[in-house]
């Protein structure tokens, strides 16, 4: 998994995660991450448009979105 979240951040791709929170709640976020940490993420989270931490043992999956479309001119 750590692989695929550092070719999103070499990539400049978000990354689409499932994430086990402190208080045992599964989410499903979108990330764009700004740095890997040995064991932490920062990452903008695009649910709460906020920059998060999170625990790399709490990220259950990940996967790599799709680039973002161009605008049209």
């Amino acid at each position: 998994m750590l692989p695929v979240l550092k070719r999103c951040i070499e990539s400049t791709v978000p990354a689409e995660i499932i994430y086990l929170a402190s208080n045992g709640q599964i989410t499903q976020r979108t990330i764009i991450i700004q740095e890997i940490k040995d064991d932490t993420i920062k990452a903008l989270c695009l649910l709460r448009n906020q920059q998060r931490v999170f625990r790399i043992e709490n990220i259950l999956a990940a996967k790599m979105t799709r680039k973002k479309q161009k605008k049209p001119a």
